[in-house]
């Protein structure tokens, strides 16, 4: 063994020991130490997290790959792109590259395992010198992600020994684990809203191109002790089939490993489909890249956890029906004390097995990676698409930058008209973008812009019948964003040029005695308009405009300053539009609770500040005192149990489910408005304040403030309606002050939200509906069961209750900060 600190003697314990937690700062601290004493490990600072903790990107392999580690860099990324080389170059860089492996930990802050177990891997494979570890260190470069949530790791070690040794030992924490997302965090691949997202997508699609990729998770507490690769069915579509191989055979190795070592439990090809969320392990197969994922058995954080052997069960669906060995779990674990050691010892074997496999078969898997690269540009060539085309000048111009932002966060590769081009009667101007399909990250390019359906399939349906997915049915982006991405289908040919880093056309354009207009159709001309007024300018909105558009006047220099420093689409014009309403910002208040916190609520926070629009967070004590002050209460997406109080649904199994996994809290975390506190947001209306209910919070709404307004979808089974996540066509009343600068037909994601009719016909002028469902045709990309149900039904309404408003939303405007297309039907009710 190389003489290097063991964790033992650094921590006082071993990592995975029972009823201890090494905290991030600690763990920082080691693997610099490690740094210090061993020439096998590389520790960096990537930069501060969201809340200012430092990132850590941590490389071990041999002393001697170090000495041309940049050149084995360059090989990784060239075969992951091996265009126009020759078979030969290709060949000699197989022989001379090394695999890379990138792994990461603890996404999910009360996942604690993965970081807890980085700690073991990275002292193993620094001090071990047998012939396997050194195998592994000459042959692959491990590129470790320790930590990739370090601020929820310190909120959860600083929780855990907060209630040790009291009745809440164990609990889960009782807010978000990340300032913004909490759990919604490895749904942040393909957008990269957060610094964290920021950081790994750098590491793995523009540093490295590994040949694998594997997310150390955990999952609940009375199945399997550990699920591997591969993914069970559905089949996400488009990914080159060596991918699907290289799992099983990945997948298979860590199982043989598993149970070599004694380590029970273990299941595979089951519970996690391989069409699920595009976080980075299922978005990682679009990129050719072997994506993996470990999901462990949870213990009570570092507590054991005794289960019972009758509480342990199978998964109740085609793959693993019931809790019994079959050959995919052929050694069930037999129940008893479930520990933190246990789950560090399995995904320890886990990330050690993937390393050793890849040392072991280093040029099948590096020229696997150039197969994949030239099978889906061979495929995108030939693609009935052949490319897609997007546009520049549409309705939300903004938008088609941050699109083509969001492709080359992918490492896509993004062409740009040159000049003119056409494509049989069409013709598109030059600065059109488009995507050609004949790149390696075809089946990336086909789910991100293109229509996409649902499978349908016995895999796809429980055993009822209905539509089961995990998270959402489409991740079109394009469709989130309502931005146009045209499939050619047909070859064409042009002059066009790469796109390369990120654009912004817009220059403050902006003269001596010019006033100027501001594009209401713009998502950015609300961040220029708030940082406007910040600077003490009036703006206001020009009423005969059909958008509604923004108008200022005053001082040129610090006008053009604000424009330079929140670029937007603006015009010039001699003299003041004719009939102009001030603009006001409004007093906002978001309610926010306790129970792990409410991850909608977290992205509403992220897109206001992103778009310096103020708030105040409230809370329970807040809202049972009357909301003074405020004029806006916003009510992310929840359920009543949560707004409410859990008492207050009592038969809704999702509820009790989810109370039963936070776990006792103390008092002060208890969360719950009440009746009382219910009656207050009355008042509040009431009085002249404004009420946005979100998604799901719209039932609370309805019922609480006894609005003349019905979800027609409420307890409607799954089997006669289910969205599950997709995006279905809208029509927009833009009269409304809520769809001001919306087009006249739009997408929503919707995920089984609710659906509107107005109930109230003495009253029926106080409800207006803002937008509506297309009367047919209704679903673009998802599934959709029951669209006679939703069809020409309302999607938004606006409801007059006394001197205030109510404005109920049947989907998240904002779902996730993705969903950019509709982030207006918010941003115009913040204002007077």
């Amino acid at each position: 063994m190389s003489k290097v600190t063991r964790p033992l003697e650094f921590f006082g314990f071993t990592p995975g020991a029972p009823r201890e937690m090494a905290r991030w700062d600690k763990i920082v601290e080691y693997l610099y130490l490690l740094e210090k004493e061993s020439d096998r490990i590389h520790v960096s600072d990537m930069g501060p997290s969201t809340m200012g903790n430092p990132f850590l990107k941590v490389i071990i392999t041999s002393p001697k790959n170090y000495a041309d580690l940049e050149e084995y860099r360059k090989i990784s990324m060239t075969l992951a792109d091996p265009r126009g080389l020759s078979q030969g170059e290709i060949d000699a860089m197989v022989k001379k590259g090394k695999a890379v492996s990138v792994q990461s930990m603890s996404m999910h802050a009360t996942e604690i395992g993965g970081t807890q177990m980085a700690v073991n891997l990275a002292y193993e494979l620094c001090a071990r010198d047998d012939e396997v570890n050194q195998n592994i260190l000459d042959n692959v470069i491990f590129v470790m992600l320790p930590c990739v949530n370090p601020d929820g790791q310190i909120m959860v070690t600083d929780w855990y020994y907060k209630t040790k040794d009291t009745p809440f030992e164990g609990s889960n924490y009782p807010m978000l684990y990340h300032k913004y997302t909490g759990h919604d965090n490895n749904r942040d691949a393909m957008a990269w809203n957060i610094v964290e997202s920021r950081y790994m997508g750098e590491v793995i699609f523009h540093e490295w191109m590994p040949q694998s990729y594997q997310d150390h998770h955990h999952m609940g507490s009375y199945g399997a002790r550990i699920y591997i690769a591969p993914y069970k069915n559905p089949l996400r579509q488009y990914v080159d089939p060596l991918v699907w191989r290289e799992l099983n055979w990945y997948g298979a190795s860590m199982a043989y490993a598993l149970d070599s070592e004694g380590l029970d439990g273990c299941t595979s090809g089951s519970q996690y489909p391989s069409w699920g969320h595009y976080g980075y392990h299922w978005i990682a197969n679009s990129h050719n890249i072997p994506g993996m994922l470990t999901e462990s058995a949870s213990a009570k954080l570092a507590t054991p956890k005794y289960i019972d052997p009758s509480q342990l069960k199978g998964d109740g669906d085609l793959v693993q029906p019931k809790y019994e060995a079959q050959t995919n779990f052929p050694s069930p674990w037999k129940g008893g004390w479930w520990t933190l050691q246990g789950i560090v010892d399995r995904q320890f074997v886990t990330a050690y097995s993937l390393l050793d496999t890849m040392a072991k078969n280093r040029e099948t898997i590096l020229r696997n990676m150039a197969k994949k690269a030239l099978n889906q540009t061979a495929n995108g060539e030939n693609d009935p698409d052949f490319a897609y085309i997007i546009p520049a000048g549409q309705h939300d111009q903004g938008e088609v930058m941050h699109l083509i932002r969001l492709l080359r966060q992918q490492n896509i590769e993004v062409k740009k008209a040159v000049k003119p081009f056409t494509i049989g009667s069409a013709t598109y101007p030059a600065g059109t973008f488009v995507v050609f399909l004949a790149q390696p990250k075809m089946g990336l390019i086909k789910n991100l812009l293109g229509e996409t359906h649902y499978p349908d399939n016995q895999w796809s349906k429980d055993n009822t019948g209905a539509y089961t997915a995990f998270d959402c049915a489409t991740d079109t982006i394009t469709e989130f964003m309502n931005v146009e991405a045209i499939p050619a289908g047909v070859k064409f040919e042009g002059e066009f040029e790469t796109v390369e880093g990120m654009l912004c056309p817009w220059a403050p354009a902006v003269q001596k005695g010019k006033r100027v207009v501001i594009s209401a159709k713009e998502n950015s001309a609300f961040k220029t308009v708030n940082l406007l007024m910040d600077e003490g300018f009036k703006v206001y909105r020009i009423d005969t405009c059909p958008w509604h558009d923004f108008y200022v006047e005053g001082d040129e220099e610090k006008i053009a300053k604000v424009l330079e420093k929140a670029p937007t689409i603006h015009r010039l014009v001699d003299k003041a539009p004719e009939k102009l309403t001030r603009v006001k910002p409004l007093k906002v208040a978001m309610y926010q609770r306790y129970y792990t916190g409410n991850a909608d609520e977290g992205w509403t926070r992220l897109i206001l500040e992103n778009n310096c629009f103020e708030y105040t967070t409230v809370y329970d004590k807040d809202v049972k005192a009357g909301l003074k002050g405020f004029d806006v209460l916003i009510m992310p997406s929840d359920g009543e149990g949560f707004i409410v109080g859990p008492e207050a649904a009592p038969n809704d199994p999702r509820t009790q489910m989810m109370m039963q996994w936070v776990g006792p809290q103390p008092e002060e975390y208890r969360s719950g408005l009440g009746v009382d506190g219910a009656a207050k947001i009355k008042e509040f209306v009431e009085k002249g304040g404004r009420l946005l209910a979100f998604n799901y919070a719209s039932d609370f709404a309805i019922k609480y403030l006894g609005l003349g307004v019905k979800n027609i979808v409420a307890g409607v089974s799954t089997l006669k309606f289910n969205d599950h996540g997709s995006t279905l066509r809208t029509v927009v009343d833009k009269t409304q002050q809520v769809c001001w600068g919306m087009p006249d037909k739009t997408l929503v994601f919707h995920w089984n939200g609710p659906v509107f009719a107005v109930t109230d016909t003495f009253n029926a002028d106080d409800y207006k509906v803002a937008m509506r469902f297309a009367d047919k045709k209704v679903l673009r990309s998802g599934l959709l069961v029951g669209e006679e149900l939703i069809a020409n039904q309302a999607a938004v309404v606006t409801c007059r209750k006394g001197k205030g408003e109510v404005v109920l939303y049947g989907f998240g405007p904002q779902n996730r900060a993705q969903t950019t297309g509709t982030f207006k039907l918010v941003f115009n009710m913040l204002y007077k």
